[in-house]
């Protein structure tokens, strides 16, 4: 296997990560467009690190507008193979409050409108995300995360809706009463593009309100939201940094499949193909189209 690279797409609240040794900045081309920002990349010990904040440094970017496609893409390109996402979230159980963190392991998707996928008309490909969250990946985050002391729930199921407003009173209660656990603004299409691009991908949800369901709780604001991120932000780099120290030097294959995700997800016949989206599909998918 390949050399394990860890990426890190910060959410809401954290647009740095400092602690990174050899450190430079690189601003990577895409086919797909601009990616969110420069990446910054360095090593936490002997770990390769690749960061890159969600909404711009000084959070300039709505949850709509992000071009996820470009994100994954320059993560791909920079060698990422495990993929770490950082995102505030929203919680339907009381017992999950503000402050925790939540490896979610289900999704829900109710955004509209975004490019959920890097394959289209001249290469269609169909990827499983039964099981869109790595299994060893998650593992290794509650490990660094009980290391350091952190409250962590393991489990849970997050929809994300598409913003950027906040919910409505009636959308929080049924998402309630279908059971999801947390609500937020960027889980997708960014796990489904991960799982597009081989790149294992796990989300730290850190809760920040109860959307507005709470009955004791007022509905949620920015001034809210912004008061819990400054609490997470610290205990987010810490997490990270204990993830980094202890990651296994070669990437290790994913339970869920997602290190060889597209050995046969591509229908399309290859003398159908589009050279130009093939050309666009250089890093994403350039280990299986090589090998056609």
């Amino acid at each position: 296997m390949s050399e394990s690279v860890l990426g890190i797409i910060g959410g809401s609240g954290i647009y740095d990560l400092p602690g990174l040794t050899d450190l430079r900045e690189e601003r990577v081309e895409s086919p797909w467009g601009e990616p969110s920002d420069v990446l910054r990349i360095g090593r936490i010990g002997a770990t390769k690190i690749v960061f890159l904040p969600r909404h711009g440094r000084g959070h300039a970017i709505p949850p709509s507008e992000i071009n996820y496609r470009a994100n994954i893409d320059v993560m791909k390109r920079a060698g990422v193979t495990d993929l770490v996402s950082l995102s505030a979230c929203g919680s339907y159980k009381a017992e999950l409050a503000p402050g925790l963190f939540v490896l979610v392991d289900q999704f829900v998707d109710r955004t509209s409108g975004r490019q959920s996928s890097f394959f289209g008309k001249g290469c269609v490909a169909h990827v499983s995300l039964a099981r869109p969250v790595g299994p060893a990946l998650q593992a290794r985050i509650a490990e660094a995360a009980t290391a350091e002391g952190l409250s962590l729930v393991r489990g849970g199921t997050l929809v994300t809706m598409e913003g950027p407003q906040f919910s409505t009173y009636a959308e929080s209660m049924t998402y309630k009463g279908l059971g999801y656990d947390l609500i937020g603004m960027t889980a997708m299409p960014e796990a489904k593009l991960a799982r597009e691009a081989e790149i294992t991908y796990a989300t730290v949800a850190m809760v920040t309100d109860f959307d507005c369901w709470h009955e004791e709780h007022g509905p949620v604001d920015v001034a809210a939201v912004v008061k819990v991120l400054h609490e997470n932000a610290d205990k987010a780099k810490r997490l990270v940094a204990r993830l980094a120290a202890d990651f296994p030097a070669e990437r290790v294959p994913c339970p869920a499949g997602s290190h060889n995700a597209l050995d046969n997800a591509i229908i399309t016949a290859p003398d159908a193909r589009d050279p130009a989206l093939l050309a666009k599909l250089d890093a994403v998918a350039g280990r299986i189209l090589k090998a056609a």
